[in-house]
């Protein structure tokens, strides 16, 4: 008795069928350097940047994490590409390079071709925000691997940055300030300890006074691309660094780009912890080093300046409609090399 493919269970048909679907709006992403199309074995982008005097490629890759989960328990996936291409595009921003353009991997335990469009969608829309082009991917149907409505999500993205003006914290001295900027939510991390403690009290679909919508529809909130934010402040100001606030927290990450012998020294009180930060520790009563250390707590990037480009800054962020938020400075270490101290 012959067993064919699609009982072994991996539907190339159906695979075909998402290639259909996505076609038209992943070429709507594309840059004039984009060669060839949809479905080749590999993606063609002409390196030839005219406006460089000495470009630098670069690059990151990473995933979405257990917000996944999230994804699934609501029924919604159009948000997580979203949160995928931005997640990436910030990582390479705060080196300075701007996105050229991104790729993805989709594995499914069952290829859901409606699915897989919605996640595609979530692509498309933060590659036309970002002006990054999407120019390829892979989607793997894994039976066994996954279960069949289940589905994980890897994003990377290319950058380019003129080699004199690629930002790596080099510069930092202490007394240079540290300006943070708002996050929209979680962004993508952290969400092992937020599912743990509030699917143990809340359903996924509960609407909550403190949040204002269902938790669901709070912790899907779309991880902001700060893009148009730093273009903005680079042309004015000189950045001497960028981190941006994924896991580790605020601490964790924007120490990756102080030079030796430097700590940071945060005030924790310069702002208000959003409601969904604070239904979390309250509800799982969860201790403020590991609030901290796993989460963001509001803040979604933090630019490094020199004491006397503060009001500049400031002033940039504000005609941009976005709010700075004065949370610290670089300071001399006196402690260990992770340890910072705090006001």
């Amino acid at each position: 008795m012959s067993t064919t493919y699609a009982e072994a269970g991996v539907n190339i048909t159906e695979g075909d069928r998402l290639v259909d679907q996505i076609r038209r709006s992943v070429r709507s992403t594309y840059s004039k350097s984009v060669l060839g199309d949809v479905g080749a074995f590999g993606a063609f982008f002409d390196a030839r940047f005219t406006k460089y005097k000495s470009p630098v490629l670069v690059t990151s890759v990473d995933g979405v994490g257990t917000k996944l989960l999230v994804a699934h328990m609501m029924g919604r996936h159009d948000t997580v590409g979203q949160d995928l291409v931005n997640h990436c595009v910030n990582d390479i921003l705060v080196c300075g390079a701007k996105p050229l353009y991104f790729l993805d991997y989709f594995a499914t335990g069952r290829l859901n071709a409606d699915v897989a469009a919605q996640v595609l969608s979530g692509f498309v829309k933060a590659c036309k925000e970002n002006h990054c082009s999407l120019v390829g991917g892979e989607t793997a149907e894994m039976p066994g691997m996954y279960r069949d409505d289940e589905y994980d999500l890897a994003g990377m993205i290319v950058g380019v940055v003129e080699k004199k003006e690629i930002i790596n914290g080099k510069r930092i001295r202490s007394g240079d300030v540290l300006i943070g900027i708002p996050s929209s939510g979680l962004h993508t991390n952290g969400f092992s300890l937020a599912r743990k403690v509030l699917f143990d009290r809340f359903s996924v679909d509960q609407h909550v006074a403190e949040l204002g919508t269902t938790v669901g529809d709070a912790l899907l909130s779309v991880h902001r691309s700060y893009l148009g934010v730093v273009k903005e402040v680079t042309k004015n100001v000189d950045i001497r660094g960028l981190s941006h606030i994924t896991g580790g927290g605020i601490v964790g990450n924007t120490m990756r780009v102080l030079p030796k012998g430097l700590a940071l020294q945060i005030d924790w009180s310069a702002w208000e912890l959003p409601p969904l930060f604070r239904l979390i520790r309250e509800t799982g009563d969860v201790p403020e080093e590991d609030m901290r250390r796993t989460f963001n707590l509001g803040i979604g990037l933090v630019m490094i300046v020199h004491n006397k480009e503060v009001e500049k800054t400031l002033k940039v962020l504000k005609k941009k409609g976005e709010r700075g938020i004065l949370i610290g400075e670089v300071v001399r270490q006196k402690r260990g090399r992770n340890e910072s101290p705090t006001v």
